[in-house]
């Protein structure tokens, strides 16, 4: 794997990542120009651990932002760079109240969902403690369950709550809960008892910026 130097917007990324798909939504939620450079996490025991990239972003993840210079990585981190530098379409309230409400339902998902389910954590299930297939799905469900029973709480009895997560405009919080609904479909979760979520899903769907990142209509797509 090659690491080119750029200027402009750069994202290391693959097609399935939840992670790199926050960013996606939000590069394009803000109509910005970026390049994906995809990663395979999977082919050949994953092109996240060549040394050009490990040299990139030492913990062998993606997404890995380049912008100006600066490497980038964590994609709550990164969103707020760019909601920092080009602020237009906000990600975040103008409120500081507001700003932790949002921060709080992106990071229930970012922090306490996706971490215990991505791949990594996955492949030590399958490789090192040797559960089965049945069993690393229902791993993978009880904890996306949970999650989502919280969040659909916080968002179900919140005056705050409008068209998406926070409001009429779509937000960090968005960002995240799309990605983990599209790994919920992938699994096969009911997603019968979070009628809020589903809303939410419907209107982030209904937009070109979060179609445009959808994981079947980037360049690597299996």
């Amino acid at each position: 794997m090659d690491i080119l130097v750029d200027d402009g917007i750069v994202l290391y990324t693959y097609w399935r990542s939840s992670a790199a798909y926050r960013v996606r939504i939000g590069l394009e939620l803000k109509g910005l120009a970026w390049e994906a450079r995809p990663v395979h996490l999977v082919r050949e025991g994953g092109e996240q651990h060549l040394h050009a990239y490990r040299a990139l972003n030492p913990q062998q993840l993606v997404p890995t932002l380049l912008h100006e210079g600066h490497t980038l990585t964590q994609s709550l981190a990164i969103l707020e760079y760019l909601d920092e530098r080009f602020p237009q379409v906000p990600l975040l309230p103008a409120d500081a109240a507001g700003r932790a409400r949002v921060r709080a339902l992106a990071q229930l998902v970012a922090c306490d969902i996706h971490p215990i389910n991505n791949l990594r954590v996955m492949q030590y299930l399958e490789r090192d403690l040797q559960l089965p297939a049945d069993a690393r799905t229902q791993w993978t469900l009880h904890w996306i369950a949970e999650g989502f029973a919280a969040m659909e709480a916080m968002l179900a009895n919140s005056r705050d709550t409008g068209t998406f997560c926070h409001g009429d405009r779509p937000g960090l919080a968005d960002l995240c809960l799309l990605p983990q609904l599209y790994n919920a479909h992938r699994f096969g979760l009911d997603l019968a008892p979070y009628p809020t979520l589903r809303r939410i899903e419907a209107s982030c769907q209904a937009l070109d910026a979060f179609d445009r990142a959808r994981p079947e209509n980037q360049p690597d797509a299996a």
